[in-house]
């Protein structure tokens, strides 16, 4: 059975949000086969295969510095709600033996395979102590290693040769582990050397293998023995594998989606069940995609959700219900077709059954360039990834190491999950604006957790385009999402698979990826929220979980000080909290469109540097609030509290 309930309350209505009216009812229907989703997507909750959303507002990551002695004693002060540290997928069995142990990617304390999991158990209790759950990086199909050698096989052709354990594992898949390997077309091996760790090779499994599979879930296992509250799986790719799994799970998702004479007309295949297919790529360049290369990109991200879904999530939840799980993908600049792991996965299919999403902005959002309006920042992704995954807990991977603080504001003021990536400890300065930010998300939880979004326009994402292979719309989106953010406008992010129709009933206007932003400009509703403030600044607003009687609007400001140019004009790259150096923003106005009949109690402003809440004087007119923050360095909240 499902459910569907009106999202209007959310936006301008006092009434009780979605949000807290399904939560109640999921608790009271609890074990029955019912699902509930907020009209336009703008919400999601499940008692059958998908367990109860698990809610958390601050993470760390670390893939290095895990074994230094102020690690713990910095997860004490911070007090993160989920670590996502160690390794339980192929790194761990490729390279915890081997000389090579203590250096890139995985930077282990200690070598052997026996002797690292028990430290990694160690570590999982020691986090747990201190009130934190831990998910483990498990690294799906990227092998190190050397099937032959002089000295033998060597990385994870030595583990699965000689080193696997029956009594931790359980008996191994296949004898021979070439035959768990990616292929080319001429049935060799797929082998790269990008890294050439300790010399050796790079090596893919498939994971339309079902022995690949076997050893995945032995992994698996192993990592929920020693402790793991989940995990997130990373390399999660598929290459042009030409093996016999790919050649028939190809075949059988073809037949699934066209007849026999639409194939024959489309693509030249006179009989599907005897094709054999010289290629079977995923991602591919936009300008060389075809029809055809598009429904291999479709199937490889399609089986590449299935295995995940067999491995962590039913194989995973049946040893552990409330297992986390989720997948460390990659988006950059809205990447398509070249890239992102889901570009064109079905929606009804993207994150189901996750608890979060982690996504890499890679080098697309951790530099500024003001005098030409490049604040660096992941703004419009994180706001595409919150309503893509349905308002569940999200993290942007930015490799930032010196913009610490507006990484995490950014985030928090976009119903994210800060930080993700470079948490820098180590580095005291950093430390102590990670500890204070950290804090203050603590401090003020009940703005954050679960929170609604509290928008008055929605952009629409063009994924039924992309999936059509047609990205100019998407170069639009980027410039609709761009002109929207520097006007200061409250809008969301949907996807254009969701009716149009109901989305109209929760917002004042609809922007698709069609539009032209100077015809949109003129086209925004006049009755909507205005703010004056540079476009160094973005505004976004939410509601706290289940409340009508607040509204909570955020503001992040980038402006800095920057670096002086390079003799070519460049901006040179930075590292460390110490290069920030931002640069405090005063005399922002807001005018706050209100609900209908809502009074205000009082307008109150929290900022990370400030210890104290302070009252902001303010004024209604004709269903506006009026009012002027006070002078902030980078991150601030105006908390508007409506009487009951």
């Amino acid at each position: 059975m499902v459910l569907t309930l009106n999202a209007k309350s959310v936006r301008y209505w006092p009434g009780p949000s979605v949000r807290s009216v399904a939560g109640p009812l999921v608790r009271l229907l609890r074990g029955a086969s019912l699902t509930l989703v907020a009209a336009a997507g703008l919400g999601r909750w499940s008692t059958a295969a998908e367990p109860m959303p698990f809610e958390f507002t601050r993470m760390v990551a670390h893939w290095s510095d895990y074994g230094h002695a102020d690690y713990l004693p910095f997860i004490e002060e911070a007090r993160p709600e989920i670590v996502q540290v160690g390794f339980y997928g192929a790194h761990f069995w490729s390279l915890a033996h081997t000389p090579q142990y203590n250096g890139y990617p995985v930077n282990f304390p200690l070598q052997g395979l026996v002797k690292l999991g028990d430290w990694f158990e160690d570590l999982n209790g020691k986090l747990h102590a201190r009130g934190t759950k831990v998910v483990g990086h498990f690294n799906v199909e990227f092998l190190v290693g050397d099937p032959g050698s002089p000295e033998g096989p060597r990385g994870f052709f030595k583990f699965y040769r000689d080193l696997w354990d029956e009594d931790v594992l359980g008996a191994k898949p296949v004898d021979d582990p070439l035959q768990l390997l990616e292929r080319n077309a001429d049935g060799t091996p797929i082998a790269n050397r990008t890294y050439a760790i300790g010399g050796m090779s790079e090596y893919w499994a498939c994971l339309r293998n079902p022995a690949w599979q076997q050893v995945l879930k032995a992994w698996l296992k192993h990592g929920v023995d020693r402790g793991l509250d989940g995990f997130v799986a990373n390399y999660f790719y598929r290459h042009n594998c030409l093996c016999e799994h790919c050649q028939a799970a190809f075949r059988v998702y073809l037949k699934d989606r066209f007849n026999a004479q639409e194939l024959q007309e489309h693509f030249g295949i006179v009989d599907i069940d005897r094709h054999q297919f010289s290629e079977i790529v995923s991602w591919h360049s936009p300008a060389e995609s075809t029809p055809l290369r598009r429904e291999m990109l479709r199937f490889s991200q399609i089986s590449n959700k299935q295995v995940f879904d067999e491995v962590f999530v039913r194989y995973g939840r049946a040893l552990k219900p409330d297992l986390i799980v989720a997948q460390w993908n990659h988006l950059g600049d809205f990447a398509q077709i070249a890239g992102d792991e889901r570009c064109l996965l079905p929606g009804e299919l993207w994150g189901r059954d996750e608890t979060y999403a982690w996504y890499s902005t890679g080098d697309a959002a951790n530099k500024t360039d003001l005098t030409r309006g490049i604040l660096g920042e992941g703004t419009l992704q994180a706001r595409y990834i919150r309503g893509a995954l349905n308002d569940r807990p999200f993290t942007l991977g930015k490799y930032e190491a010196t913009r610490i603080r507006v990484a995490i504001a950014e985030l928090s003021a976009n119903g994210g999950a800060p930080m993700g990536f470079y948490t820098q400890f180590t580095d005291p300065l950093a430390r102590r604006e990670i500890v204070r930010y950290y804090r203050f998300l603590e401090r003020h939880d009940a703005i954050y957790r679960g929170n609604d979004s509290h928008a008055e326009v929605v952009l629409f994402f063009p994924r039924l385009e992309v999936h059509r292979g047609d990205l100019a719309a998407l170069e639009n989106f980027r410039q609709l999402g761009l002109a929207l953010l520097n006007e200061h406008v409250l809008f969301d992010v949907v996807t254009d698979d969701h009716p149009q129709d109901e989305l109209s009933e929760c917002y004042q206007a609809v922007v698709t990826a069609r539009d032209q932003p100077d015809a949109v400009r003129n086209r925004l509703p006049q009755l909507r929220s205005r703010f004056t403030a540079p476009t160094t600044v973005r505004v976004s607003a939410s509601r706290p979980a289940g409340s009508d009687r607040e509204i909570d609007l955020h503001f992040v400001n980038y402006n800095r000080v920057e670096p002086p140019r390079e003799t070519d004009g460049t901006l040179p790259i930075e590292h460390g909290i110490e290069n920030e150096r931002p640069v405090a923003v005063s005399g922002i106005k807001a005018e706050l469109l209100l609900p209908s009949n809502a009074r205000v109690r009082a307008v109150r402003f929290v900022s990370p540097e400030s210890a104290e809440s302070q009252q902001i004087e303010s004024r209604m007119e004709n269903g506006r609030l009026y009012f002027e923050l006070p002078e902030f360095l980078v991150y601030g909240v105006a908390r508007i509290e409506l009487e009951q």
